[in-house]
């Protein structure tokens, strides 16, 4: 294919959704801070860019995949930053977690350098991205999302569209607060479980057949019962991500108490050391009392 696409930032989605565009047949350049990680794409033919800039020079769709908010404005704003390499019609999608403050800053950045811009966050873990099975939660026209529409389906499973620019990122911080709730609840209930004297395997069982159960019950218990925390998603974002959530419901006078108590959870678990591993380890700091 003769679209350039770059994509920044190779971190635990990153490396899946650029290994699929690779699959896809586009001709593709990477950009990721440390550059180690970028030598199985580079060998599979990708390009390496030293720099955000250099990686968005000439590409016809620039896609962010970034820890956070400054990680994003960074790769974006900062020195040799990608939008100063950005062209006139080129389209960027900003598929980080972020804020929608930020998201409709990055746009208006965006549209003064003549661009379009999407902002597409996903779920999914590593295994889904890895598999090609994201969905893309996208805010932004229908033009620029038909344009990129082949690149995001090469990375997913389903697109969809949720609105004008921000719909995706306030979708993405709704989904992810249902998450770490669930996944904070779970950690209770399954310390809960095992200090009752119930067998935890008959009763996770239990509960995945039953009304509470869930993909996510399904993924994080098993982890927390196997105690192997390899990242699918890791700890330390999802709580940067409760954190936004909360900023954005503060923004719609609603005020997440549930959040506000996994968050709590998830805080001390990384005071504990585990902001590295994946979020079920969120569970070990309770065992421990």
């Amino acid at each position: 294919m003769n679209q350039k696409i770059a994509l920044l930032g190779l971190g635990t989605m990153g490396s899946g959704m650029a290994a699929n565009l690779l699959k896809a047949g586009f001709a593709l350049t990477v950009y990721n801070r440390t550059a180690a990680k970028a030598r199985p794409l580079v060998a599979a033919g990708a390009k390496l860019a030293s720099t955000p800039a250099e990686a968005a020079l000439d590409a016809s769709v620039i896609i962010g995949m970034l820890a956070d908010d400054a990680a994003s404005r960074e790769v974006w704003t900062g020195k040799e930053g990608a939008l100063d390499a950005v062209k006139a019609g080129a389209i960027l999608i900003e598929s980080s977690t972020v804020s929608p403050a930020w998201v409709a800053e990055l746009a208006r950045l965006a549209a003064q350098r003549g661009a379009a811009f999407l902002d597409a966050p996903v779920t999914g873990s590593r295994t889904q991205a890895a598999e090609g099975q994201l969905t893309f939660l996208v805010g932004g026209s229908s033009d620029a999302l038909q344009t990129a529409m082949p690149m995001l389906q090469a990375m997913s499973k389903e697109i969809v569209h949720m609105g004008p620019v921000g719909s995706g990122a306030k979708m993405k911080l709704i989904n992810n607060f249902l998450c770490g709730v669930q996944a904070a609840s779970l950690a209770e209930g399954l310390v809960w479980i095992e200090r009752s004297g119930l067998d935890p395997q008959k009763a996770v069982s239990v509960l995945n057949a039953g009304a509470p159960g869930s993909p996510l019950l399904r993924a994080v218990a098993d982890r927390m019962l196997r105690h192997q925390y390899g990242v699918n998603f890791l700890l330390k974002l999802m709580t940067k991500d409760m954190r936004y959530a909360q900023e954005e419901a503060a923004a719609c006078k609603l005020e997440l108490q549930t959040a506000d108590s996994a968050r709590s959870l998830f805080e001390r678990a990384i005071a504990a050391g585990y902001g590295e591993q994946d979020m079920a380890s969120v569970i070990e700091p309770l065992r421990a009392r």
